[in-house]
């Protein structure tokens, strides 16, 4: 209990202290007109209360990444905490909080054109299809998911494509209407809902008769049952996402940077949602460790299920919180992904609006745009996702990445302290490289081989960036 609550403590220390330090480091202007002000269209661009575009960008990051990535990155044991309390304050909300302020900053461009003003063309070009390629992927397994959930809960009464048809209507009305015609009144009740969930469970947590290990270096290490398969380092970063750094949270903070009235409100919706999202995911995982007896039962426990963290999650919320976590894990396993679809979908619009310069004012506008999305999902509802559906973690991590990558561009172009994105940015980048030399989707290397060619991919992409930005700066000086 006592790591528990020090590392929820560090989270809100880390909002405090290293949030203003990033703060400074980008240096906000409070008298700058921002995009909403701008660019008012009452469409994308509606400047919103600070207080709805924190809940809606909470909502939007989080979906049901921090309960069913930390319930999985449980598995490893008290590490987690260690992932989450680090990822979200070093990793996670500075990733979040500049790629916020970056499209603030340009006129609210979705994050593959931002990417395109530092990394250059050709990585734009490719961060394009990309980012609407995952996004349509996010938005049809959400389409799909829900829905077979809902139809299970009513006893298959309509039968699951008559509750696909109905989320459709939904992700179309969603994508295609004003910002705060429906996503701005129903997100900040989800968000709430959401938050009043995690919170529940600190009372039996606290309460009940539940042991959370502690973070001594007994614990410290890899607690799966399969640790060949399954190494600490890289899965661990890759399970736990969206509760400590997620590229996703890059394709829908445009979102939001098209409806903040003021960049000092930047932080508090950027870093501060980020940080919200890793105390909800400290949350979920000590209950996790604890729920089933602890870590090792844990992992019994999801092995005997397939590793369905849904199932875990609905266990968990039914008997730790009574009659009202029934209520509860509805919102979780079916709202939630919902609210990442729709968000998905809307963010792919912005993003080919923004290649096509396309007048997203005009409704028959955004209808061209986004008929073709829908329908390109409703196809791809007719494959089985189970193989591509493996590879979104690992093209997740990776999108964060060159996320993380670009901003370090923009902070190097601009004389600013570039470290505190470099470092997390090779961080990422062993990361990634090395998860899918090991993974069973990947290459399936040998442990030790995967380690050191990732290093070596890790050297390669460093020294490749270090020589374009040194070759941009040259060019800029000399011109």
């Amino acid at each position: 209990m006592i790591s528990f609550l020090i590392s929820i403590g560090i989270l809100v220390i880390g909002y405090f202290t290293y949030g203003k330090f990033m703060e400074r480091v980008f240096g906000v202007d409070k008298n700058r007109d921002t995009p909403a002000i701008r660019l008012h269209d009452d469409v994308d661009f509606v400047p919103l209360p600070t207080w709805r575009i924190f809940l809606i960008q909470f909502l939007n990051i989080a979906g049901l990444g921090p309960i069913f990535g930390a319930i999985a990155g449980a598995m490893f044991g008290p590490s987690a905490f260690l992932w989450i309390v680090l990822g979200s304050i070093f990793a996670g909300a500075v990733h979040d909080y500049f790629s916020g302020m970056l499209s603030l900053r340009n006129d609210g461009l979705s994050i593959s054109e931002v990417v395109g003003i530092y990394l250059g063309p050709k990585v734009k070009t490719m961060m394009r299809f990309f980012t609407v390629t995952l996004l349509i992927f996010v938005g049809t397994v959400f389409l799909v998911g829900p829905a077979k959930i809902i139809d299970g809960m009513m006893g298959n009464l309509w039968g699951v494509w008559a509750w696909v048809g109905i989320i459709l209507v939904y992700y179309v009305l969603s994508t295609l209407l004003p910002i705060d015609k429906l996503i701005g009144k129903l997100y900040p009740i989800f968000g709430i809902a959401m938050l009043l969930m995690a919170v529940g469970l600190l009372v039996p947590l606290f309460f009940g008769d539940y042991q959370i290990p502690e973070l001594v270096p007994a614990n410290i290490g890899n607690m799966t049952t399969n640790t060949e398969e399954t190494p600490l380092f890289p899965i661990l970063f890759v399970t736990i996402a969206c509760g400590a750094i997620s590229g996703f949270h890059a394709t829908q903070s445009p979102l939001m940077a098209r409806c903040i009235k003021n960049e000092k409100s930047g932080r508090r919706i950027f870093y501060g949602s980020m940080i919200t999202e890793g105390i909800v995911a400290l949350i979920w995982a000590a209950a996790a460790m604890t729920f089933f007896g602890d870590v090792t039962e844990l992992n019994n426990a999801m092995n005997a299920n397939n590793n369905n963290a849904a199932w875990a999650a609905n266990e968990i919320s039914l008997n730790m919180l009574g009659g009202a976590g029934g209520i509860l894990a509805l919102l979780g396993i079916v709202a939630a992904p919902i609210t990442s679809g729709d968000t998905a979908f809307r963010s792919a619009r912005l993003i080919l609006s923004d290649v096509f310069k396309s007048d997203q004012n005009k409704l028959r506008n955004r209808l061209y745009v986004a008929l073709p999305l829908f329908a390109i999902a409703f196809v791809l509802t007719q494959i089985d996702f189970g193989v591509i559906w493996r590879y979104f973690a690992w093209s997740n991590q990776t999108l964060a990445t060159v996320v993380l990558w670009a901003i370090t561009a923009y902070l190097i172009f601009e004389n600013k302290l570039y470290w505190v994105t470099l470092v997390p940015a090779l961080f990422m980048t062993m990361v990634c490289s090395t998860y899918i030399l090991i993974a069973k989707e990947g290459f399936q290397l040998e442990n030790n081989t995967a380690y050191l060619v990732g290093a070596v991919i890790t050297i390669i992409i460093a020294t490749l960036f270090w020589g374009y930005v040194t070759k941009r700066r040259n060019f800029s000086m000399v011109s």
